[in-house]
């Protein structure tokens, strides 16, 4: 069992930047790989960014590239997500999700759990 809180969303200016915090608690955390998506108003939730268990392989959505930067402290059991260079387009519900392996992915149907969001709003 594992439970994630997200915390760190706002309002944001285009241009500016966000660090988005995950905490999580349960057992075997620091072996789990971690991942970020986003849902916006009428979509389906899209995968943002991941990372295995190590923290040494990260994975990007192509909207996200070099604006975005994952990581995670295994001894705090948080993952972050450091956004920057915001764009209007990143409006959404951001969640923290993690899945029952170390190795890293993209796709949503194969987290086990989920957090309940933060909201980023980023403002033209």
């Amino acid at each position: 069992q594992v439970q994630l809180v997200e915390s760190g969303g706002g309002l944001v200016q285009a241009g500016g930047s966000l660090r988005l915090s995950c905490a999580a608690s349960g057992r075997t955390f620091n072996n789990y790989a971690m991942g970020w998506f986003r849902q916006a108003p009428g979509k389906e939730r899209e995968f943002v960014a991941t990372i295995n268990w190590t923290g040494r392989n990260t994975y990007y959505a192509d909207s996200v590239k070099g604006r975005f930067t994952i990581s995670r402290d295994n001894a705090k059991n948080a993952v972050y997500l450091h956004m920057n260079s915001l764009k209007p387009e990143d409006t959404a519900v951001y969640y923290c999700a993690t899945r029952l392996s170390s190795i890293a992915t993209m796709r949503v149907d194969e987290y086990d759990y989920w957090g309940q969001g933060t909201q980023v709003t980023v403002s033209s």
